[in-house]
């Protein structure tokens, strides 16, 4: 009561000196003052003290000045003896004095004021760091706050303000070091650095300032220093704004520690902070904004989503400062670009972290930013992994059916496609990167639509490759390195849609060029898939090399996994191989390729007996396109020999089934009696009928008669009645040729013509039984003796 009465804007008597010391005896008796008792002291003995004049002292003046002197230092004891519990401070009650002081500090316009709120907050800091023990250090949670404050009155223009504030700073700092476990030497190092700084510039003071943010505060309190920051940045006081901002630049400078409370900075940064015009500030929180987005991606977006469910004109002003982040936009899309990666199945669990992002937030949020116009060789940074995530989350949503997860409904998604908001993400994408006419024409052929189909997703992932193409995107080539990293990582996405835009995107030149031996070993991989889609979709890969005809090198590296395509236990693979084999020849020289065509000429030979005539004449076009390219000097063993032993083999389909075979095979003929310098037979391959081309050779060619038999007996096998009937006739010419007595070699065409007399075929099992009948007959006739002097001659 008697501080009440004592007038509070003049110091006349030592009454209020005397009343306080009293409070501070009347401390040390039993029972103690009530929490509400102490509070109700601070709150009069706060408001009396800091409310007198300032007190300018002179000569005549001593008395007034010592008067003046005692009246602060008796409130300094009282509220020092208010603090004490027993023998140590009771942090929690220092607490409380602090939460009563600091607002003369901060919303006070008189300097007067604002110095004894500082230089209180110091001395009651300064007291309690002569305690060994401090109680209840752990709930003592206005360390953010104080720090935040007395770092911008640190700046303040007025001395005797940023002196006290600056002492405040000190103590608190040595407060910290003291009472926060530490190492008992870096200890004693710290404060011997304070105490050397203590009177030292500002920049030193900032420099621990920081140090003490990211060493000595917890997240908590880390977020209330910002909090603080901001909210002196939003204030009209010029000083406070210019002051908060420059602590806030020096704190981001230094690598991002973890911050608390991040929903409740950024909700303050679009609430709070709207009014900030002056620049220096409006960068500062800019910067702020992306450090947070880029550390606590997943918190921050989730924020602006439920700010913008409140007021979209707000949050765009969001999207807007953190798409014009001078550092971090690059980290903050690759951080989304992770999100969109995250496919947990369907039925899983929620995630344990609530606060986890899920993967239609972080499209929805790609889209956004990219709504906002950023210069394009930013984007182009980013651009090529971006774009190949997207692509095969289009395909992850066609897997699961286009629905999300549950959990991902939790998030304020509802209501939301995640088909539509990935293909408007892409979209955005390639606007953004330059590529609108790419978009549109897109567009035109109903390419988005293909994309999000179940049905024909692929047929769109092709379309949207082959636009590139067409259109000469200049990041083709670096989206193809992204698609072989998939194709090679294999984490779960759909390979098919890699390897088909890969197939499209090969037919540009330039990404042609650069496919070196890293990207044909991951390529060679997916030959040996189980799935036969993937194999017909390697198959198109090869072909789209020989189309280049300068990728002989890579053609080399694939050529033995098409080879055992040929082998597939799937028929419609092995089929796809033939068609891809009859095109790819075409592409091929024999300068650089030789090596392959030769080996596929060996191979072919039990395919032209298949009973698929589809199969049965891709072997035959292929062997007609490798002849075409042998020259008569190429033509040497073991080729030249092989070729020999196909050439029954081609003469007797003249009368296959199939009459593009029979086509084939003559135009095949010619292109081996050309190799073979055959001129005369040309002619009649060319253009007279099976019976007769099998007289011809046989009469032109009779040194080869027992290779031409041995070729026929082969043929005895054939599916086709037809040419085994042709095989028969022609054995029985041979035969009838043929020196008898070489029974060794005549042997084995004897039993196989005794066999087909078993032929199901009526016309074949005649013929044969004839031609049996008749090389009997011949051989009886040349076994009877001789009646004539000259026995030993033969006829």
């Amino acid at each position: 009561m008697l501080i009440l009465e004592e007038a509070s804007e003049l110091l006349t008597s030592n009454v209020r000196q005397q009343a306080m010391l009293c409070v501070v005896a009347l401390s040390q008796v039993h029972p103690p003052f009530s929490l509400s008792q102490k509070l109700d002291l601070v709150n009069v003995g706060v408001a009396r003290v800091f409310a007198l004049p300032h007190a300018r002292p002179s000569v005549d003046e001593k008395d007034s000045a010592s008067l003046y002197a005692q009246t602060v230092q008796a409130f300094e004891d009282m509220l020092q003896a208010l603090v004490m519990d027993g023998l140590d401070p009771d942090m929690t009650m220092l607490q409380k004095v602090l939460e009563i002081v600091l607002p003369w500090l901060t919303t006070s316009e008189k300097v007067q004021e604002q110095a004894r709120a500082a230089y209180t907050i110091a001395h009651m800091l300064r007291f309690v760091c002569n305690f060994p023990e401090l109680l209840h250090m752990e709930e003592f949670s206005v360390v953010g706050t104080l720090m935040g404050m007395l770092g911008i009155f640190c700046l303040n223009p007025q001395h005797n303000v940023c002196s006290g504030a600056s002492e405040g700073l000190h103590y608190l700092f040595t407060v910290l070091v003291l009472h926060r476990r530490r190492a008992r030497q870096r200890t004693e190092l710290v404060l011997k650095d304070l105490q050397k700084h203590f009177h030292g510039a500002w920049f030193v003071l900032m420099q621990d300032l920081t140090m003490f943010f990211r060493k000595y505060l917890t997240p908590e309190e880390r977020a209330d220093v910002i909090l603080v920051a901001l909210e002196a940045m939003a204030t009209a006081s010029r000083n406070d704004g210019s002051a908060a901002s420059k602590m806030l630049t020096a704190i981001l400078k230094s690598p991002m520690a973890d911050i608390g409370k991040v929903p409740e900075i950024i909700q303050y940064i679009c609430h709070g902070t709207r009014g900030v015009t002056e620049p220096t500030a409006q960068a500062t929180i800019r910067e702020l904004l992306g450090l947070l987005a880029c550390t606590y991606t997943d918190e921050v977006i989730q924020v602006f989503f439920k700010i913008q469910d409140q007021s979209r004109s707000r949050v765009r002003r969001l999207w807007e400062m953190l798409a014009s982040v001078p550092r971090g936009y690059e980290g903050i899309m690759e951080s989304l670009q992770q999100r969109t990666t995250s496919r947990p199945e369907p039925g899983a669990p929620e995630p344990s972290d609530r606060r986890q992002m899920s993967p239609l937030t972080a499209t929805r949020a790609i889209h956004e930013l990219l709504l906002e116009p950023r210069p394009r060789i930013e984007v182009q940074s980013f651009f090529a992994s971006l774009f190949v995530a997207l692509l095969l989350r289009t395909s992850f949503l066609v897997a699961v059916g286009g629905a999300e997860p549950v959990w991902d409904q939790e998030h304020g998604t509802e209501g939301m496609d995640p088909m539509s908001s990935t293909v408007d993400a892409l979209k955005a994408l390639m606007r953004s990167a330059g590529y609108g006419d790419h978009v549109s024409y897109i567009q035109r052929l109903g390419g988005w639509e293909l994309l999000a189909s179940s049905e024909r997703h692929h047929e769109g992932v092709a379309l949207l490759a082959r636009a590139m193409v067409i259109k000469n995107c200049w990041h083709n080539r670096p989206v193809f390195s992204r698609v072989i990293g998939a194709l090679q990582e294999h984490d779960g996405s759909d390979p098919l849609t890699a390897l088909t835009f890969a197939t499209e995107l090969l037919r540009c030149p330039d990404v042609a060029a650069a496919v070196d031996n890293v990207a044909i070993h991951v390529l060679a991989v997916w030959f040996q898939s189980e799935d036969p889609v993937m194999v017909k979709q390697m198959l198109q890969v090869v072909e789209t090399f020989a189309k280049h005809g300068t990728m002989a090198r890579q053609l080399r590296l694939l050529q033995p996994y098409v080879l055992n395509c040929c082998y597939s236990r799937d028929s419609g693979i092995v089929l796809e191989t033939f068609l891809m084999l009859q095109g790819l020849v075409q592409y091929l020289t024999w300068q650089r390729s030789s090596s392959f065509l030769v080996q596929l000429s060996f191979m072919l030979r039990p395919f032209f007996e298949e009973e698929s005539e589809r199969l049965r004449l891709a072997a035959f076009r292929i062997y007609e396109g490798i002849l075409a390219k042998v020259k008569r000097g190429f033509l040497a063993f073991p080729l030249k020999h092989h070729v020999l032993n196909l050439i029954v083999l081609l003469v007797l389909h003249l009368e296959d089934r199939n009459a593009d075979v029979a086509q084939v095979c003559r135009l095949t003929l010619c292109h081996m009696a050309t190799a073979l310098g055959w001129s005369g037979l040309k002619a009649t391959f060319a253009k007279k009928d099976m019976w007769m081309i099998l007289r011809a050779l046989l009469e032109q060619e009779a040194g080869k008669a027992l290779w031409f038999l041995r070729q026929c007996t082969t043929l005895f096998k054939s599916p086709q009645a037809p040419i085994r009937y042709a095989a028969v006739w022609f054995a029985g010419q041979i035969i009838q040729t043929l020196d008898v007595h070489k029974d060794s070699e005549m042997e084995e065409a004897y039993l196989a013509l005794q066999s087909m007399r078993e032929d199901p075929d009526p016309t074949v099992s005649c013929l044969a039984t004839q031609t049996y009948y008749v090389v009997e007959a011949k051989e009886a006739q040349l076994a009877q003796p001789s009646t004539s002097c000259f026995c030993t001659r033969r006829p």
